[in-house]
C-alpha cells in the first residue's frame, strides 16, 4: 500500500503473463485447426518418420537377402518349407523364387525384394537368387553410408552412373556366336551346365544339359515353353529322364477303344455329355408307373446319341473330353470305331490342341466349324507303372515331352522346377545371344570398372560407387562363402588377377581355387546376368528413397 509503483508494476506482469497465455492458447486452437489428425491411431494406424523409416526398410530388405543368401552358388543349401494348414505338403528347395514366394512378411521393402524376385522368374528364369542377395548387399552399404550422414539422393546418384558403367563393362566383355551354329550349340550346353550345376540335377548335369538344349533347339527361335511338356513318374533315377519326340497325356483309353490308331483325326473337346441329364440338388421328379421311369432314361439316352452323332458328324477318329464321357457314349464311340478319352486335365487339353493344331470345341451342331488336329500315330505306353497315351508324329514338329525318373515327389518337384529354369534361361539366350563368363568373372569386371570410375569421381558419389563395387564383389564372397571356401584369401587372389589384366579368373568351385572361366566353361547368359544388375539396382533404389511409412488402419465392418 505504502509503494504503488510497485504494486502497479505487479499489475502490469501478470496481465502480460495473461496474454502470454491466452496467445498460445489461441495458437494451439489454431494449429489444431489448421493442422487435421491424419491417423487414427486409436484403429490402429501408423507413422514411422525419417531414420525409424528408412532403418525400418533396410533391416527387412536384408533379412529377405539374408534368407536366400546360403542357396546361391553351385554349393548352396536347400530350404526345407512345411505348411502349416496342411503338414503333409513339404517342399524341398534351393530355387530363390520359390522360397521367397511361399513367405509373405509384413515389412513393406521385403515384398520390394521378393516381387523382384518373382520378376525375375518371370521374365528370365534364373537368377532368382543373385537379385535378391545383390539388392540386399546394395542396401547394407548404403546404410553404413547414410550413418555418416551421406544424403540418400547423393548415394542414388552415385548408383545410377555406376550402374551404366557396370552395364557397359558387361556388354564388351560379352561374345555373340549367334551366325555359327556350332558354336551357338556348345554355348547352349556350356550356359545349361552352368544354370544346373547350382541345382538338384548338378550330378547328372551333361545328360540333362544335352536333354534341355535338344528340346529348346527344337523350338526353332521361339520362346514359347508350352511345346515343351514335362511329366514326373515315380521310381527309377534321376538319370532315367528322357526326351520324348512328340506329347505324352497321362490318361488311359476307354474300354473297348483300340490301343493304337495311325493317321489319327483328333476332335478336342470340353463339352458335358450328360447335359441334359437331371442333376440340380434336390430335384425330385414324380412318375406314376416304373414305364415312365423308363421312358425318362430312354429320351436322356436318345439326347445322349444326338450330342454324339453331331460330334461324329465332323469324322473324327479320336474324341478327347475335357470332361466325363459316361458309359453309353462311350459305347457309341466304341461302335463307330473312334478312339474316345475322358476326364483329361485342363492344362493338357490346352497343350495337346497347340501341339497337334485343333481348336478346343463345345458345340458341334453345325458340320465343318470344328477344327480338327491330325497326329500319324497314337498308341497306348506304360512309363513306370503308369499307363500314357503317346501322340508322335504331331502337326506341330517342335512339340516334345521330357520325362521326368525320380525316387520321391519332393525330388521330382524340385527337377522340374530346376529344367524349368534351365529351358527359359536357354530360350532367352536363344533370342539374345550373347554370353558373359560366370563363376564370380563378371561381377569382379564390373566391380572394378565401377572403382575405376569412382577415382575420377570427385564429391561424396566416389563413395556411393566404392560401396556399388563392394556389393558386386560380394556375390563371389558368398559363392566361395557356401562352398566352404576361404572367401578372404579367394576373392583377394581373384581381385588381383584382374588387377593384373587376367579377365578370364573366375572360382572353381570343384578344385577351391582361382580357375579360367573358359578353360572351365563356365558360361552365362548376358541377358540373365545384366537384368540382375538392372533389377537389383532398381529395387534397392526404390527402398533408399522411402522417408516415411504409413500404415493404414484396417476397414471397420458395420455388424
Amino acid at each position: 500500500q505504502g509503494f504503488p509503483e510497485e504494486t502497479s508494476r505487479r499489475a502490469l506482469a501478470k496481465h502480460s503473463l495473461q496474454r502470454v497465455s491466452s496467445s498460445r492458447i489461441y495458437e494451439s486452437k489454431m494449429a489444431a485447426r489448421v493442422v487435421p489428425k491424419l491417423f487414427r491411431e486409436e484403429a490402429g494406424a501408423r507413422e514411422e518418420k525419417g531414420q525409424n523409416a528408412r532403418l525400418s526398410s533396410f533391416v527387412g530388405a536384408m533379412a529377405i537377402a539374408d534368407l536366400v543368401k546360403t542357396t546361391l552358388g553351385p554349393k548352396g543349401m536347400d530350404k526345407i518349407l512345411q505348411s502349416t494348414s496342411d503338414t503333409k505338403k513339404v517342399l524341398v528347395t534351393n530355387d530363390g523364387a520359390t522360397i521367397l514366394k511361399s513367405i509373405s512378411p509384413e515389412n513393406a521393402a521385403a515384398k520390394i525384394l521378393i516381387d523382384t524376385s518373382k520378376t525375375q522368374d518371370t521374365v528370365i528364369g534364373d537368377g532368382t537368387t543373385s537379385v535378391t542377395v545383390l539388392a540386399g548387399e546394395l542396401l547394407r552399404e548404403a546404410e553404413r553410408l547414410v550413418d555418416k550422414k551421406i544424403h540418400p539422393q547423393t548415394i542414388i546418384a552415385g548408383w545410377r552412373k555406376s550402374v551404366k558403367v557396370a552395364r557397359e563393362t558387361l556388354e564388351k566383355s560379352a561374345k555373340d556366336n549367334g551366325s555359327d551354329p556350332e558354336l551357338f550349340k556348345k554355348d547352349l550346353l556350356n550356359i545349361a551346365r552352368t544354370t544346373i550345376s547350382s541345382k538338384i540335377l548338378s550330378q547328372h548335369k551333361d545328360h540333362f544339359s544335352n536333354l534341355a538344349v535338344d528340346a529348346v533347339l527344337r523350338l526353332k527361335g521361339s520362346t514359347d515353353l508350352e511345346h515343351i511338356h514335362i511329366i514326373k513318374k515315380k521310381g527309377g533315377s534321376l538319370k532315367d529322364s528322357y526326351l520324348d519326340e512328340g506329347f505324352i497325356l497321362e490318361k488311359s483309353i476307354g474300354i473297348g477303344g483300340k490301343k493304337r490308331l495311325e493317321n489319327a483325326k483328333i476332335l478336342v473337346a470340353n463339352t458335358p455329355m450328360d447335359t441334359d441329364k437331371i442333376k440340380i440338388f434336390g430335384a425330385r421328379v414324380r412318375v406314376g408307373s416304373m414305364q415312365a421311369v423308363a421312358e425318362i432314361e430312354d429320351e436322356e439316352k436318345r439326347k445322349m446319341k444326338k450330342k454324339v452323332d453331331n460330334i461324329l458328324q465332323h469324322g473324327p477318329n479320336v474324341f478327347i473330353n475335357r470332361q466325363l464321357i459316361y458309359n453309353y457314349p462311350e459305347q457309341l464311340f466304341t461302335k463307330a470305331g473312334v478312339m474316345a478319352i475322358e476326364h483329361a486335365d485342363f492344362v493338357g487339353v490346352e497343350r495337346l490342341a497347340l501341339v497337334t493344331g485343333a481348336e478346343i470345341a463345345s458345340t458341334f451342331d453345325t458340320p465343318g466349324t470344328v477344327k480338327l488336329g491330325s497326329c500319324k500315330l497314337i498308341e497306348e505306353i506304360v512309363i513306370g507303372e503308369d499307363k500314357v497315351i503317346h501322340f508322335s508324329g504331331v502337326a506341330r514338329g517342335e512339340a516334345c515331352t521330357v520325362v521326368l525318373r525320380g525316387a520321391n515327389k519332393q525330388i521330382l518337384d524340385e527337377a522340374e522346377r530346376s529344367l524349368h529354369d534351365a529351358l527359359c534361361v536357354l530360350s532367352q539366350t536363344v533370342k539374345h545371344s550373347k554370353t558373359v563368363l560366370g563363376g564370380g568373372c563378371s561381377e569382379m569386371l564390373m566391380a572394378n570398372a565401377v572403382d575405376n570410375l569412382a577415382r575420377e569421381t570427385p564429391g561424396k558419389e566416389s563413395l556411393a560407387m566404392e560401396a556399388f563395387a563392394r556389393a558386386l564383389r560380394q556375390l563371389p564372397t558368398i559363392i566361395a562363402d557356401n562352398g566352404g571356401l576361404d572367401s578372404s584369401d579367394l576373392i583377394p587372389i581373384l581381385r588381383a588377377c584382374h588387377t593384373k589384366g587376367e579377365v578370364t579368373k573366375g572360382l572353381d568351385m570343384e578344385k577351391g581355387v582361382v580357375g579360367d572361366m573358359v578353360e572351365l566353361r563356365i558360361i552365362e547368359s548376358f541377358k540373365c546376368k545384366s537384368q540382375v544388375v538392372i533389377s537389383a539396382h532398381e529395387a534397392a533404389e526404390m527402398i533408399l528413397r522411402v522417408d516415411e511409412i504409413i500404415t493404414c488402419a484396417p476397414r471397420q465392418r458395420s455388424r
